[in-house]
């Protein structure tokens, strides 16, 4: 099981197969496990790495408070402890929070960025004061059936994902991640600086994702310029793990056209 110490964390991740770097972020409530299906897709003829960002999966922090910007710093420096200097960058919801800064802290080592189910605006007043809501309840109840079957249906969508999920969730300690629900509440809008991106990127968007609605996913689009349409696959906000296939036929048709 691999570790990284940086940055003063002890990172856990994934380094699967040979050849152009491709690395995947995962959302909230998630780890680094639910890219189980692109691993085995993509590793056949990329370097795929995936990683637990602070407050997740085995990843084990020094319980500081941290920002986005020191994900993507935290991502960085993941890949020099690899030695890898460029890398086509994926993230799933909060995962693509960080994935769409990458070209801002450091352009000439990204190849391109994948924006899976995610969102450039942040949240709005109304849903920052009901998340935080449902995640002091965590806090202070811990993951009860009622909050795990709504997060489940807000981020995966899928019965048998649900319940695994579920299951994972009730195992875990209340408080691992509370500096990280800070960051994803409070996440601010970044398409005015999306404008900056010159990479390739794509959006791709599940068609009944209800965290984030199509009308966001094409706001995301528009604000870069390199982007075009988004690329519509079956499924909700986890569309990547349930339904792959499409999902995978999104980013191999990117990663073809590179």
């Amino acid at each position: 099981m691999p570790f990284a110490e940086i940055r003063d964390q002890r990172f856990h991740y994934e380094d699967t197969g040979s050849g152009p770097a491709l690395v995947f972020s995962h959302g909230i409530l998630m780890d680094q496990s639910m890219f189980a299906a692109q691993v085995a897709e993509f590793s056949v003829d990329h370097r795929v790495v995936t990683w637990d960002w602070r407050g997740f999966g085995r990843t084990e922090t020094d319980g500081e408070p941290f920002s986005i910007w020191d994900q993507v710093d935290d991502l960085f420096a993941l890949l020099d402890h690899l030695g890898i200097e460029r890398a086509v960058f994926a993230g799933m919801s909060h995962g693509g929070y960080i994935t769409m800064r990458t070209p801002l802290v450091a352009p000439e080592r990204v190849r391109g960025i994948v924006l899976l189910n995610t969102n450039a605006t942040g949240l709005g007043p109304d849903e920052q004061l009901a998340y935080r809501q449902m995640f002091d309840r965590w806090m202070t109840e811990g993951p009860t059936d009622e909050l795990c079957d709504t997060f489940g249906h807000i981020i995966i969508g899928d019965p048998p994902l649900n319940a695994e999920w579920k299951r994972r969730w009730q195992a875990r300690p209340k408080d691992q991640m509370r500096h990280a629900i800070t960051v994803t509440i409070g996440v601010e809008d970044l398409r005015p600086r999306l404008a900056e991106v010159r990479c390739p990127a794509v959006v791709v968007h599940g068609v009944d994702d209800v965290a984030f609605s199509r009308e966001q996913a094409e706001a995301t689009a528009r604000a870069i310029p390199t982007a075009g349409e988004p690329v519509w696959v079956p499924g909700g906000h986890a569309a990547c793990m349930s339904h792959p296939r499409e999902t995978n036929k999104a980013i191999r048709d990117f990663l073809a056209a590179l």
